[in-house]
Parts: C-alpha cells; structure tokens; sequence
C-alpha cells in the first residue's frame, strides 16, 4: 500500500515520498510547516488513504511522556481498599492506557499521531526516545513488557515553537510542509470548490498572495484561512468583478477578518493605506 494522497487531500509528490519512506522504513515521521498547511489532516487523510484507524494523542503544554504510556491511579485503589472492594485486588483495574499503550494493543497496525510536540517540555521527545524506537516499555506495576502487537504509522507534528533534541530527531524522518505554490493551491482549492467559478479564485488567489506578501506580516494567512475566506465570499455571493478593482493599498477585501488575525497586521495594512494616499 502507498499513499498517492486522497481526494480530499492533495499531497505533493515530496509529501508522498516522505509518508511512504516512513511507512516502509518503519520509522516515526515528523511534519513540520506553517499553522494550517494540512500537518494534522495528513495523518487522518494516511490513515483514510490506506484503511487504518487511527489514534490521536494531543500534546498540551503539561502532557507528560508517562500519559501516553499509562498512568496508575493509587488513590482510587486505596480508597476502594478502605471500602472493602474486591477491585483491590487486581492492579489492572487502575491502570489507565495511554495512547502509545492503545497503538501497540491493536491486533492491526494503526496510525498513531503525536500531534504539536513542540508544545510540551523541552525533554517530552527524549522521554519517549526508548518506546518510540523499540516500540516497547516496561509497566512496573503489572511487572511485564507491553510490547507493539503491529509497529504502528507514526506521525508527529510540529509548529518549532521549540526545537527537537538531536537523539530524537535521528530516530525519524522529518518533512516540512511549504506553502502551496500557486498551481498546488488551485488543486487544493478544486478539490474544496469543484463548482466555483475560476475568475473568483484568480482573483481571490491574487489577494489573498498579495496579503502573504506583505513585509513585515506576523501571522499570514494559510491555506485553511483561503479556504474559510472562498466559502464567505460564496455565502456572500460575491463576484470576481466585486474584488478585481481592490487595491490592497487601497482598500481591505471583503471579509478580510478571515485572512487577518492579528492586531498588528490590521495596523501594518493601515499604515500601507496611509503611505499610499499621502
């Protein structure tokens, strides 16, 4: 099985070679890019794409490596030992599966996704160097091995908000997503709109890159955000000849508020406006 990308995804031929590399290589598969260029979906599409199911661990800023293995609950037990139950017993019933634990239970390979990694401690990625590698960990309180019954697809994103150790980064292979050019991005865009009009994206694509461009830009509008922006200007009913005047030095597009996200890029773009005028 090979991933070609689905209908609803377009994947790049680099992308292609990076999941099949991945896949066939047995080794976890790190996807970097900018926020919004597909790096979540791409696991999910994977996992539509090849017919697997797929488990989602979504990493906070206090998630530790241990939670994805499991965690034990000795409070519970020594409350239910204290009311006499019979659970006590047996250990098993307060240890909680995390979600590397879950992968490596599964009778058939799934497609585990570590999604946004960057957004835990700096030592997160070396904490689960061992269990990613050998697909294994020990479970001291059951006082056996877990080992992976089938080697899951792993996927881990990221948005480098911090950098991954090099001991981790040399078990994975690594693709950085780059912003569709703009003959990917009209495939994107079919593959969402196959009935919209071409002189509305040729000029909803020609503002939309002319926003990207702007110096100085903090946060760009990506391509989930032209996504967004093409379904209120077909909510709107809004027509090429309505966006083919707009001068971004001018005047704002229409519903600009789901291109521009930040306080600081409306400002920049007013001030372009002022400069233009004077």
């Amino acid at each position: 099985m090979r991933f070609k990308g689905t209908d609803t995804y377009v994947a790049t031929q680099e992308l292609q070679i990076a999941v099949n590399a991945a896949v066939h290589l047995e080794k976890p598969l790190i996807v970097k890019g900018e926020p919004g260029t597909g790096k979540t979906l791409l696991a999910h599409e994977i996992a539509t794409a090849l017919g697997k199911k797929i488990i989602t661990w979504h990493i906070k800023s206090t998630t530790t490596a241990q939670q994805g293995l499991y965690e034990y609950d000795a409070v519970s037990r020594l409350r239910d030992s204290q009311l006499g139950s019979d659970k006590v017993i047996d250990i098993e019933n307060y240890i909680k599966k995390g979600k590397l634990w879950e992968a490596f239970d599964a009778d058939e390979s799934v497609v585990l996704l570590i999604d946004e990694i960057d957004k835990a401690d700096i030592e997160f990625p070396n904490d689960l160097l061992l269990e990613l590698d050998k697909m294994e960990f020990y479970c001291y309180e059951l006082q056996k091995t877990i080992k992976a019954k089938k080697r899951p697809i792993v996927i881990i994103t990221s948005n480098n908000e911090k950098e991954l150790p090099d001991a981790f980064l040399r078990r994975c292979l690594f693709h950085y997503i780059r912003f569709p050019e703009q003959d990917t991005m009209q495939r994107i865009v079919d593959v969402h709109f196959p009935d919209i009009q071409q002189d509305l994206v040729d000029q909803a694509m020609r503002l939309f890159y002319g926003v990207r461009n702007v110096r100085g830009f903090k946060k760009k509008p990506s391509t989930s955000e032209l996504i967004d922006w093409l379904k209120l200007l077909l909510m709107e009913k809004i027509q090429s000849g309505d966006l083919s005047d707009i001068d971004l030095t001018k005047e704002m597009p229409p519903h600009a508020s789901a291109l521009v996200k930040n306080e600081q890029d409306i400002d920049l773009l007013a001030e372009l406006r002022k400069r233009k005028r004077y």
